[in-house]
Parts: structure tokens; C-alpha cells; sequence
């Protein structure tokens, strides 16, 4: 039962990520901006993942500065959601991820860095392409989906997204 249940979640959640980013890549979705606070967004998003720090007893460093932007709420949550999904993902317990927001001009700069398995260059070119996944041995613990769909929200905002990472050693998205 509890493997039919983990089967179904996982489908689920394809499902989903497949029809979002179906609605993205049409131009089907128009995200709503407002001006709102950035750090309490991301420090929310963070907040939603506490007990998995809590759980892989990972240390956590944020460094949050207070920021009012003119964006989509929903549209970041995605992005911010689903970096750190991956940050816990793919980071070993005892590890740390850190969550920094900056201002750099009129721009802000969000990091999610992780200290985790980190990501040849190969896969790092391939990352952001829909269904690859660079790291097959934990390929049931994801979709190949994620990472594609924050790019597309992030290119919808006119925002920019990069990877830096060294294997072994973590990643800084």
C-alpha cells in the first residue's frame, strides 16, 4: 500500500509539472504582479521546508535583505520551491545549504547553495532541458521537470538563471 500510495504522489506530481509547464511553454499562463516583500516570500518558502532540514539535520544559513520588488508571488514560490526541493534533494545529511538575497543595482540576486553531490559540466549544460536527469541513481525522486519549469517562470519574468557547481562539492543556483 505504501508503495502504491509513493507511486501515485509521484505520478501526481508529474502530472502536474507537466501541465504547468505545458501552460508555460504556450503562453496559456499570465502571472499577476503586485509589489511584496521578496524576503518574506523566500524566507516563507524556506519555513515550508523546515522539517526536512530538521530531518537530514542540515544546516541552514539564510542572509535575507529586506527588499520590496514589483513581481509575481506565485511564480517565485515555483521557482524558489523548487530550488530548494533540489538543494534538500541532493544534499547529504549533516550537510548545509545556504539562501542569500541581495541587492545588486536595481536587480535582485537570490542563491540557493548547497553543499551536496554537485553537477558535472555535461549534465550542467543539459540541466535546464525538460525530462534529463543527470543523476540517474535518484531518478525516482524526481521528474526531470523542475529545474526546466523554473527557467521558463524565470525567463517569463525577464529574470536570469545560472548554475555554478563543482562535483562532489555542491551547487550555487
Amino acid at each position: 500500500v505504501k508503495i502504491c500510495l509513493d507511486e501515485t504522489k509521484r505520478l501526481s506530481s508529474l502530472i502536474t509539472n507537466v501541465l504547468k509547464l505545458n501552460k508555460l511553454e504556450n503562453q496559456q499562463t499570465v502571472f499577476e504582479r503586485e509589489r511584496f516583500s521578496l524576503d518574506d516570500l523566500l524566507a516563507q518558502c524556506v519555513l515550508t521546508f523546515e522539517e526536512n532540514f530538521n530531518n537530514k539535520q542540515i544546516e541552514l544559513d539564510c542572509d535575507l535583505t529586506e527588499m520590496q520588488v514589483y513581481s509575481s508571488k506565485t511564480a517565485l514560490e515555483i521557482v524558489f520551491t523548487n530550488l530548494l526541493s533540489n538543494a534538500l534533494k541532493f544534499t547529504m545529511n549533516g550537510g548545509k545549504i545556504s539562501v542569500l538575497l541581495k541587492k545588486q543595482g536595481q536587480t535582485a540576486v537570490v542563491q540557493v547553495k548547497d553543499t551536496g553531490i554537485g553537477i558535472s559540466k555535461e549534465v550542467g549544460e543539459r540541466i535546464f532541458d525538460k525530462f534529463y536527469q543527470g543523476d540517474t541513481s535518484r531518478a525516482t525522486m524526481g521528474n526531470g521537470l523542475g529545474l526546466p519549469l523554473v527557467k521558463r517562470v524565470v525567463d517569463m519574468l525577464n529574470g536570469k538563471i545560472e548554475v555554478n557547481s563543482v562535483l562532489g562539492e555542491g551547487s550555487t543556483f
